[in-house]
């Protein structure tokens, strides 16, 4: 599933490639499950409206809209395992498994593709905020204080969308890594010390991603179709059995919280 990193990226990507552009229909498969909204729904308040900015909130990319009678909108699209958001000239073949094209003023089209469909796309009136605390933004103390007294290993607490959003389990590993914390380890057991390293790696374990273009690991693109470049830079995630790049201690798997994880026992303690 693509990451804060990703999404970050694709937002990134297709506002600079559609900001200000006046959607003027919408084609939607006949797929329920990818449509959190009710089609109709979807289709009024995307139908008409001016794209004014489009961003990330946790996993969500978020599309800031002015409908035509000048109220405000958002349209949510959250990626899932193998979403994808694409902007495209509308002669470019449309890909197998797309559920949802935004025809454009300018003749380009906005294209949500995705095979597994577990991505969902939503809009709505009020702005979106996200479940979490923004990982990129919050600061030392609020961050400690996520983790104080929690009795679920610091890993499962990064995942927790409710405390940190856009946390996955490729940054979660490799922010850990960087720290030198054992992912088992219980959250509220960890020193100031201890989570004052998280916290600095975890802001730039992701911004070093973001800088590169996020992980593709799997189906993850860019809003043009281009891959990623992080995953060359990974020290622990999907290294299992591959030598540590610090200490050469093979790298072990286990499971958390029903994810992989990936460690050094050497490094992180």
């Amino acid at each position: 599933m693509p990451e804060l990193p990703e999404v970050e990226t694709i937002a990134n990507g297709v506002h600079a490639r559609v900001a200000g552009e006046t959607i003027v229909s919408v084609w939607m498969s006949d797929k329920p499950q990818t449509f959190k909204s009710p089609r109709e729904e979807v289709e009024a308040v995307l139908t008409g409206s001016r794209i004014e900015r489009v961003h990330r909130v946790g996993k969500t990319i978020v599309c800031d809209l002015v409908r035509s009678d000048k109220t405000s909108a958002n349209w949510l699209v959250h990626l899932g395992m193998t979403g994808r958001l694409l902007v495209s000239a509308a002669d470019v073949e449309v890909p197998k498994h797309t559920h949802l094209i935004a025809s454009l003023q300018s003749g380009r089209e906005i294209r949500f593709v995705d095979a597994r469909r577990f991505g969902r796309i939503s809009v709505a009136e009020t702005p979106y905020t996200g479940p979490g605390k923004e990982p990129l933004t919050i600061d030392l103390e609020r961050f400690i204080a996520l983790f104080s007294r929690r009795k679920t290993p610091i890993k499962a607490a990064l995942l927790n969308q409710n405390l940190l959003h856009g946390v996955g389990n490729i940054y979660a590993d490799e922010s850990l890594f960087r720290a030198g914390i054992r992912p088992k380890r219980l959250a509220g057991r960890l020193t100031r010390a201890e989570l004052t390293s998280l916290h600095a790696a975890l802001k730039t374990v992701l911004k070093h991603a973001i800088k590169l273009g996020g992980s593709s690991v799997s189906d993850y693109v860019d809003a043009d179709g281009v891959r990623g470049f992080f995953q060359l830079e990974h020290k622990v995630y999907m290294r299992t059995g591959e030598p540590c790049t610090v200490c050469r201690t093979v790298i072990k798997k286990i499971v958390i919280g029903g994810r992989s994880t990936h460690f050094c026992p050497k490094c992180q303690r």
